[in-house]
């Protein structure tokens, strides 16, 4: 039906509705029993009335709504328009007519118009509501939040033909929502009557929708989600609310990252603009986890040209593709080059002049670095001394390196090529114009090679999943929340200082592994088995952040610290360095002993 012929339809109704309400008023007003003097008003009354409210539904566009989403706004709007309806007919019937109109006839027939004019309007939204019924075939799922936004994801749920769940019931601390009913759904209680409500309404799905409240409070609901076998999805973002996109489609899962409960960074957007925007920024190991993070977040504060170098060119095709669609007027330079060639890393410097290089590029597989020691040398310490010699070159105004806690008392060669990387650093800044600082964090949720992927891959495979240790903990970061503190640390560069990060409370890998076999719909030890296979080469319990001679202090980020820089003698590093030089190719114990001498408290050298 085209838009001329509905709104024709919908004119008549009203007209024939505007009719009904005045004889009805005259009706009740005489029991039934009209005078005659009285029908010839009714039928004057209720002529002028249908043409006088037509025009007025039309001014107050009452014909450009849909009413099968009807609402208080639409209340209002038939409000007004019978009021303007019925003092216009009665002024023109009164005034113009000079025909009497008892006022409590009048009354009755505001009364009439307002009750049947919004009940037709009403009908569809209380069809519609009754027609959307939960079917058979779909999911019952328990919502968390009863404000705004679990309001549109429980209609969105309830209303959408082709949606996989249905909403039965709600969840809300709000003491003023309990046993009361939102949209015809039930709020049970508080957070407390989660457990008991999954089971009771055999729920299926939790969907947590508090997109604004705190990510603690978030992860202290999902702890109690834990111990249920329902799904748990979850509404992650504010924006979403207020730009009206919280749909079915903005519904996730539950990741491991909320259960972190970090609150998001604040970050000094001035300060990182002040060394970032209008400069030619390098990102070597562009195509990592990392370093492709620190791309995407470097972009917003536009650099003059972004250079993505990296060994791997499938990796580096697809940021410089990713770059290019969420950045078109950003000048974009893929690099393929290898941070162990020097003469490769004079051209790039040479041709680009980067001001501000983020070093990312790294081997950091703790296990298969142990087997392969001379390349975890090759790459860490000699391509990091590579890069830095160029920035000091070409006069660059930062480097930053990214550091590792593994470089903390290590005991695997990762961690002590880590440890050698930033003596390198801090030995050329005391020489240097260029600012030269590292950043130091832990483990980094979901990035290449890191526990998450593993534990998912052993997940979708069935089982078991293989912890090394049941003792073993780990910090951990989100990838986003690292490469923020990233850089915002390089906006704290004063040259020589390693940053360390605020990584919150160390987590337990067994408890993880609990974790992600739950949210992946399995209950751990009947399910899936957890199985201990033994720390690996390399590895051990719990790692630290902090040497012991490093002085830490407060930067004005509440989640980044500063190690005093450490005195280094650069000469006698520069021996050291070529004796390590000498030694790869070597056996590995003549490797080992040869970091041992750079890293004193390196306690891996057998």
């Amino acid at each position: 039906m085209n838009l001329f012929s509905r709104k024709s339809i919908l004119v008549l109704l009203d007209m024939i509705l505007i009719w009904m309400s005045v004889f009805i008023a005259y009706l009740l007003r005489f029991d039934g029993h009209i005078p005659q003097v009285y029908l010839n008003n009714c039928f004057k009354y209720a002529a002028i009335s249908m043409i006088v409210g037509a025009a007025s539904m039309s001014y107050f566009k009452m014909y450009k709504r849909i009413w099968e989403y009807a609402s208080i706004g639409e209340v209002i709007s038939i409000v007004k328009a019978v009021i303007v309806t019925c003092a216009i007919s009665f002024i023109i019937v009164s005034l113009v007519l000079q025909q009497r109109m008892p006022i409590s006839i009048f009354v009755r027939i505001l009364e009439n118009m307002v009750l049947i004019i919004g009940a037709s309007r009403f009908v569809w939204r209380m069809f519609r509501d009754k027609y959307y019924k939960k079917k058979t075939n779909q999911q019952q799922a328990l919502i968390i939040g009863a404000g705004d936004c679990g309001i549109l994801i429980a209609k969105e749920l309830k209303f959408n033909p082709n949606s996989p769940i249905y909403p039965v019931a709600f969840i809300d601390d709000d003491l003023g929502k309990i046993n009361h009913q939102v949209i015809g759904t039930p709020v049970l209680g508080g957070r407390n009557e989660i457990i008991r409500a999954v089971e009771q309404y055999h729920i299926d799905e939790i969907i947590i929708a508090m997109p604004s409240v705190p990510k603690i409070e978030i992860s202290e609901i999902i702890d109690i989600c834990k111990h249920t076998k329902a799904r748990m999805k979850i509404i992650p973002r504010i924006n979403d609310l207020i730009e009206g996109k919280v749909t079915i489609n903005a519904i996730r899962d539950v990741q491991v990252e909320d259960l972190l409960g970090r609150d998001p960074i604040n970050v000094d957007l001035e300060g990182i603009a002040n060394y970032v925007k209008d400069k030619v920024v390098l990102v070597t190991g562009a195509g990592g986890s990392i370093g492709s993070e620190l791309c995407r977040q470097i972009a917003p504060f536009k650099p003059t040209k972004l250079i993505l170098l990296g060994h791997g060119e499938n990796s580096i095709y697809l940021i410089e593709k990713e770059m290019k669609r969420l950045y078109p007027s950003l000048i974009i330079e893929p690099v393929i080059a290898d941070v162990q060639d020097k003469i490769r890393m004079e051209e790039v410097f040479l041709i680009f002049q980067p001001k501000v290089i983020f070093h990312a590029a790294a081997h950091k597989h703790v296990p298969l670095m142990e087997r392969n020691p001379a390349e975890a040398i090759k790459n860490n310490v000699f391509g990091t001394k590579n890069v830095a010699e160029c920035a000091n070159q070409f006069q660059a105004e930062r480097f930053v390196l990214v550091s590792s806690d593994k470089a903390v008392n290590p005991t695997s060669i990762m961690g002590a090529t880590k440890r050698i990387a930033e003596l390198i650093i801090q030995s050329l800044d005391r020489v240097s114009e260029t600012k030269f600082v590292a950043v130091r964090f832990g483990n980094v949720l979901g990035s290449r090679g890191s526990v998450i992927p593993h534990f998912k891959e052993q997940i979708a495979l069935g089982g078991p999943v293989t912890v090394t240790h049941p003792e073993m903990v780990r910090y951990f970061m989100t990838i986003p929340e690292a490469v923020q503190l990233v850089i915002q640390a390089g906006a704290f560069a004063k040259g020589g200082e390693i940053f360390i990060l605020d990584m919150g409370e160390p987590v337990k890998i067994v408890d993880l592994a609990i974790d992600l076999i739950r949210l992946s719909g399995f209950e751990p030890g009947i399910d899936m088995e957890i199985e201990f296979s033994g720390i690996r080469p390399g590895e051990k319990l719990y790692e630290e952040l902090l040497l012991n001679e490093e002085a830490i202090q407060n930067t004005t980020h509440d989640r980044i610290f500063v190690g005093s820089p450490l005195k280094i003698s650069q000469s006698e590093l520069a021996i050291e360095i070529k004796r390590l030089e000498k030694a790869i190719g070597e056996e590995q114990g003549t490797v080992r002993e040869a970091v041992k001498v750079l890293v004193p408290s390196f306690s891996n050298v057998g």
